[in-house]
């Protein structure tokens, strides 16, 4: 389980247990991270450490805290720009300046935290979405860094799986694979086959998910209507979800997807 996600221990709906934690509403982990992370401007290298720290909050996927003297402070320009959490303090802001190529306030940190979050003194992070790279010791990082926490399970399953729109029924199969990952529902994800002639319809639309890879959409025509992106594939999936490679999961509003 993720450890602010779904039913973990520091989410806002933990499981049963047979234990109590003593601990505010919103709960803060911060833990060491020993992989290490580089994020790069171009060809500049903003920060490489082993010594960053994930931020575990109640309900918000962790985020990579690391020691400012890991960051390069030849391309830190501080901000004017301020912001308050009631659980962290005020944060400052820098800006990435390499050149001309200028990244707004993309780095954060809590310069004077508030007494509950002293450990964050001396860290700052980096938006995901700033840099033009990430890596994972060599490994690229794509979507957002992985939270060590959460995982995907593929397991073939010959439990009778039926989607339909209404009474208009387009796909059956009792040869599906379930994907089981942290925090979300259960998917099925049916062979191509098993759907009816005519329903599938190529998207443009693509995403990236740091767990299974990237998602190919698919236009959905079924009850006389289109669910447009309703269903999404992994054509080249990661290792860990290969068993789903070129497998149709249909996921849109309107469409009942019903697992026995």
């Amino acid at each position: 389980m993720s450890l602010t996600k779904g039913s973990g221990p520091l989410s806002g709906r933990p499981a049963e247990c047979n234990y109590s934690v003593d601990a505010p509403p919103h709960r803060i982990l911060f833990e060491p991270d020993p992989r290490r992370l580089r994020a790069y401007v171009g060809d500049r290298v903003v920060l490489d450490t082993t010594g960053g720290r994930l931020l575990h909050e109640t309900g918000i996927r962790p985020v990579a805290y690391v020691p400012l003297e890991d960051f390069d402070t030849s391309l830190l320009q501080r901000s004017a720009t301020t912001t308050h959490c009631p659980f962290k303090g005020d944060a400052t802001y820098w800006s990435i300046r390499s050149g001309d190529d200028v990244r707004e306030d993309a780095v954060w940190g809590y310069e004077d935290p508030i007494d509950s979050a002293l450990w964050l003194k001396g860290f700052a992070a980096l938006d995901f979405d700033r840099p033009d790279r990430w890596l994972v010791e060599d490994e690229e990082a794509v979507g957002h860094l992985r939270d060590p926490y959460h995982r995907i399970d593929v397991h073939p399953s010959s439990r009778s799986v039926r989607v339909s729109a209404g009474d208009d029924v387009i796909a059956t199969s009792e040869r599906t694979k379930l994907l089981f990952e942290t925090g979300e529902p259960v998917r099925a994800y049916m062979a191509p086959g098993v759907v009816q002639a005519g329903r599938l319809e190529r998207s443009r639309t693509r995403t990236v998910c740091p767990y299974k890879g990237e998602a190919t959409y698919w236009h959905v025509h079924a009850g006389g209507e289109t669910f447009r992106d309703g269903a999404c594939s992994y054509e080249l999936p990661r290792a860990e979800a290969m068993k789903i490679a070129g497998f149709v999961c249909f996921i849109a509003d309107g469409l009942t997807v019903e697992l026995a």
